[in-house]
């Protein structure tokens, strides 16, 4: 993978994804397709929800051009896009319509149980310390995961683009450095710059939003990326790109199982949600988590043979101190609502 290609790709794709989000937005505003607030929001007016239609309106046609011209591995690729695609429908339906949580999860579980079972997984995820059939079910498990926790952290403008975007580049990075092979630093490449070309309509105060239908296909895609360079062997990278991501949706899950909650419920405990109803704008939060980001996407380039260790702890070590300012922010004001 070159640098030239890979910078050109990134922006054409950017552009794309910029052009045909503008459309999007217009189609969804015309037909009211509005999420409004209510107490679980972090926003305060209507706003159009969809966007992520945009992306895979981008993101699926240059896959398969990617995978027709020879750049990246073709029965793979139109077998994710073909999931991919499937997967968005049935969340398109769920944004207009709203579907039941079992329905929603068996959605996932069939997404990921067939790409696990056609071979899109190319090797041991666990280093070969499973059994290949527990390492398949587990990487499952870690794969629908991933999905949901992404889902779940889409709650600020901008957060989930500026994560999608991170954990692209970072890949790429790797991918340029190392030698990935089966075109994953093109995927990521592509991935990165549609996010990209979104944010700028995501970014605060946000004009559209993802939806599930965004969401949930894009967090399927990092995940078969991050489970595909962790099956190369890059499993620090894998954990250190998405640890912040991982971390606070983990935490917040277990809390809330821990209280007895309804965890597939919407709510407003993540830390990030706290610094934005304690006085920080989306922005803000949304360039903390950009910067820590972008710390994690140096020590993921870093975490080579020998180095995974400490890499690991520095990436905890970032990650904690993200919190910690979410957490303070949240201490030292009185404010107690949402953020404009």
């Amino acid at each position: 993978m070159t640098l030239g290609i890979s910078a050109g790709l990134f922006f054409a794709v950017f552009a794309a994804t910029f052009a045909v989000t503008k459309i999007v937005l217009s189609e969804l505003q015309q037909r009211s397709l509005l999420d409004l607030p209510n107490d679980r929001s972090s926003h305060s007016t209507p706003t159009p929800r969809g966007g992520g239609l945009a992306i895979l309106a981008v993101i699926l046609p240059v896959l398969l051009l990617l995978a027709m011209a020879g750049q990246i591995p073709q029965q793979q690729t139109s077998t994710l896009c073909f999931l991919t695609f499937l997967l968005a429908a049935i969340c398109w339906t769920d944004d207009l319509r709203g579907l039941s949580p079992i329905l929603r999860l068996a959605a996932h579980l069939a997404a990921v149980g067939v790409a696990i079972m056609l071979g899109l997984i190319d090797g041991p995820v666990f280093g070969g310390l499973l059994p290949p059939v527990l390492d398949k079910i587990a990487a499952g498990i870690v794969w629908i995961w991933f999905i949901n926790l992404f889902n779940f952290m889409d709650g600020i403008d901008g957060i989930a683009g500026i994560e999608t975007a991170t954990v692209g580049i970072g890949i790429a990075l790797l991918a340029t450095l190392t030698g990935l092979g089966g075109g994953l630093g093109y995927i990521a490449v592509v991935l990165a710059g549609a996010a990209t070309g979104f944010l700028i309509w995501n970014w605060h105060p946000a004009r559209i939003f993802l939806g599930d239908v965004g969401s949930v296909p894009i967090g399927f895609l990092l995940g078969w990326l991050l489970l595909s360079i962790t099956a190369e062997g890059y499993w620090a990278a894998a954990l250190i790109l998405p640890a912040y991501f991982l971390i606070d949706a983990t935490v917040t899950l277990l809390r809330r199982m821990l209280r007895g909650e309804r965890v597939w419920q919407a709510h407003r405990e993540h830390f990030y949600q706290y610094a934005v109803q304690h006085g920080k704008s989306h922005a803000e939060v949304s360039c903390a988590v950009g910067l820590a980001n972008g710390c994690l996407v140096i020590l993921a380039v870093l975490a080579l043979p020998d180095f995974e260790y400490w890499t690991i702890v520095a990436a905890l070590g970032v990650t904690t101190f993200l919190i910690f300012w979410m957490l303070r922010s949240a201490r030292n004001s009185p404010t107690d609502g949402r953020a404009e």
